[in-house]
């Protein structure tokens, strides 16, 4: 695993992976692209796509089955942006607000810890990244070689949330920020608090 140039040691990550989920009490990484910073291989890096209108926020997928879908339609006023980092019209004077999102799978945070390195880079256009949502993709405790590798990732984007598995959505209960489980309720209120009013976004474009 390459050496991740935000972080000295990554108990204070971890500190905010052991967090109750949805709670970040402060950023754990860089808020803006980072000089010296290499972008990934074009074979790694998401695509850009051309968004005709902006959004509260943009939620991107970091790999297909992330979660990206599921967020977008918990979050009042945001958009799913597919596999793709959202770029606006050049008429646009907003920057563009962005989630990504990741399972707990190594194959899930090694495409975060890729798409993060790739907006360090700066070669992302106008994004404002917010951070990165790292969904689980089984119940229960994360095993140490993952918990490791998250904390490493979470070195990269501003901050990292955790959502936990909720077992009713497998089973097809439908999707209800009202009914969801009190962790995944409080995550989408600290995103959220991140994001401008809803009525702000509605008038640019809604």
């Amino acid at each position: 695993m390459t050496s991740n140039p935000w972080l000295r040691h990554v108990e204070a990550p971890d500190d905010a992976l052991d967090a109750e989920p949805g709670r970040v009490s402060r950023p754990t990484g860089p808020a803006t692209p980072q000089a010296g910073v290499t972008a990934p291989d074009q074979v790694d890096q998401l695509p850009v796509r051309d968004q005709p209108v902006p959004a509260r926020l943009w939620v991107v997928g970091v790999h297909g089955g992330a979660g990206e879908t599921t967020l977008a339609r918990l979050i009042p006023g945001a958009r799913c942006a597919g596999r793709a980092w959202p770029r606006l019209p050049a008429t646009s004077y907003t920057r563009t607000p962005v989630l990504l999102v990741a399972r707990s799978h190594v194959a899930g945070l090694e495409a975060a810890r890729r798409a993060a390195t790739h907006w360090a880079s700066g070669a992302v256009g106008d994004v404002d990244l917010l951070g990165l949502v790292i969904v689980a993709d089984a119940p229960g405790r994360l095993p140490k070689p993952l918990r490791d590798l998250a904390a490493h990732v979470a070195g990269a984007p501003p901050r990292t949330w955790r959502m936990p598995w909720v077992e009713a959505w497998r089973l097809g209960q439908d999707l209800d920020l009202e009914t969801s489980p009190g962790d995944v309720r409080r995550l989408v209120g600290e995103i959220s608090s991140l994001l401008p009013p809803q009525a702000s976004a509605a008038s640019a474009g809604h």
